[in-house]
């Protein structure tokens, strides 16, 4: 019996067979030592984003923000794991691999329930601290994976529609480990446009605290206030405004106009335009050269910005529909310099009933003006008065901003915004839809470097060990 077996192992059918074990086991080897290779490789080097519209992406914007992270974040995530929704725990992963300042730590509130009333929050919420500015930030998976409330009021169910991770960790990595704040006030009484929530959202990113204001009510401008806004007025501010205006930005203020559609002339906020070297042409703007599919009253603007006002803009594409155009004049005073950022082409028209005006027309524009009070000659102390003007409420209307996701409308205007800020810059990231595109695969995720190159690998080394017995043969 004993011989049968030894004869058996030295048949052909045999040795073919215990070199095929041999060669499965060799390769398996190589895969296990190919995993615990690229076990070690950084989360965001082993993992590639295939899901729809890049939800797991991270921009140059955020990624400079946490290069210059200088202080140790945490998140404490209050959830089980398990559960939570496989988008959040990628992105999570994914995001918090690009800083060693991060470290992250997840709490089960079913484990731990004690935990959730100690740190004052409900389940399925991140919170993210600093302790060297002992500030902390709350951030529930509702804000990042955020639900069509439209479709709830109209169907009775409703799902998510846009991914807000990136926007959320930026803002409050940002908002833990700042030492600065930022007040705007908007003005009402004139009929001012109401900024959109997708505007609202950004502002409250980039940790900018909003409140109103009626300077006929109140007779001046709060002291912490840091820009003063004007939505889009319909009616012309009163003489003993236009001279709070003035007043404020000689002593170093900052304003921001959005022109609108008044219903009548506006003399009053004319001459504060004018002496800033501004001046409204009369009509609506045409561009012949810079238009949207023939439409010339939709204006795609040439966009001059440059330092912080250009900070992260790529394409460079904004729309602007039904605009009012401005002319740069000569500024009262010399000390006022007035920069467009935003112009049409040459080939644009002012359009009215009676008449057409051709020329270059500028459609946003800053003035600044360095001011030193009269008591100090030290220049360290001066001030820079700004005031901003952008020619049409279109530039961050809804309909136009939520409609083209594509386009950087918002990137520019709180580029603007937040230019108006010493130590802000704009980190405010929008919300990715989650709208799926024609032949796309809807939150395809995340793929691991061995799903990619490891089947190959595996068919390749067998193939190479079949020819190399072949060879033998």
């Amino acid at each position: 019996m004993l011989e049968k077996i030894k004869k058996s192992f030295r048949s052909a059918s045999s040795k073919n067979g215990s070199y095929s074990v041999g060669m499965i086991a060799l390769v398996i080897c190589m895969v296990i030592v190919v995993n615990l290779i690229a076990g070690q490789l950084p989360e965001n080097v082993k993992s590639i984003d295939i899901s729809d519209n890049n939800i797991y992406g991270v921009s140059k914007t955020s990624k400079k923000a946490l290069n210059k992270l200088d202080k140790k974040v945490t998140f404490k995530i209050y959830a089980e794991k398990d559960s939570t929704d496989t988008r959040i725990k990628s992105f999570i992963k994914k995001y918090t691999a690009l800083s060693d300042k991060i470290s992250v730590t997840w709490i089960d509130p079913v484990l731990h329930p004690a935990a959730l009333t100690k740190a004052g929050v409900e389940k399925d919420t991140i919170v993210i601290s600093c302790k060297d500015t002992g500030k902390t930030k709350s951030v529930s998976f509702d804000d990042i994976l955020v639900s069509d409330s439209y479709s709830y009021y109209t169907t009775g169910s409703s799902s998510a529609s846009e991914f807000d991770g990136e926007g959320q960790f930026t803002s409050a990595i940002n908002s833990v480990t700042s030492e600065q704040t930022e007040k705007m006030y908007y003005t009402t009484g004139h009929g001012e446009a109401a900024f959109s929530d997708s505007v609202t959202k950004l502002f409250t990113k980039n940790n900018l605290t909003t409140d109103e204001v009626n300077l006929m009510m109140t007779g001046e401008i709060p002291d912490d206030c840091d820009l003063l806004f004007m939505d889009a007025p319909s009616k012309d501010i009163s003489d003993d405004e236009k001279t709070l205006l003035l007043n404020y930005l000689k002593k170093g203020g900052k304003v921001f106009i959005i022109l609108g559609d008044p219903e009548d002339e506006t003399p009053n906020l004319d001459e504060v335009l004018k002496e800033y070297g501004m001046q409204e042409a009369d009509g609506y703007i045409a561009d012949m050269q810079r238009s949207y599919q023939g439409n010339y009253y939709y204006i795609f603007p040439e966009i001059t910005a440059t330092d912080d006002l250009a900070n992260n803009l790529e394409s460079k594409m904004v729309l602007m529909i039904n605009a009012h155009g401005l002319t740069t004049t000569d500024p009262a005073r010399d000390t006022i310099t007035t920069t467009a950022f935003m112009q049409t082409s040459d080939n644009s028209y002012a359009v009215t009933e009676d008449k057409q005006e051709e020329g270059t027309y500028t459609l946003g524009a800053v003035a600044t003006e360095q001011i030193t009070s009269d008591d100090s000659s030290d220049s360290s102390s001066s001030q820079t008065s700004r005031l901003t003007v952008i020619s049409s409420e279109s530039m961050i209307n809804s309909q136009i901003t939520d409609t083209y996701t594509t386009l950087e409308n918002l990137d520019l205007f709180m580029n603007a915004v937040t230019a108006n800020f010493d130590k802000t810059k704009n980190i405010a990231i929008k919300a990715k839809s989650l709208e799926v595109s024609n032949n796309t695969m809807q939150h395809a995720g995340i793929i691991s470097i061995l799903t990619i190159f490891g089947i190959p690998l595996v068919i390749l080394i067998y193939g190479f060990m079949r020819w190399w017995k072949r060879r033998k043969v």
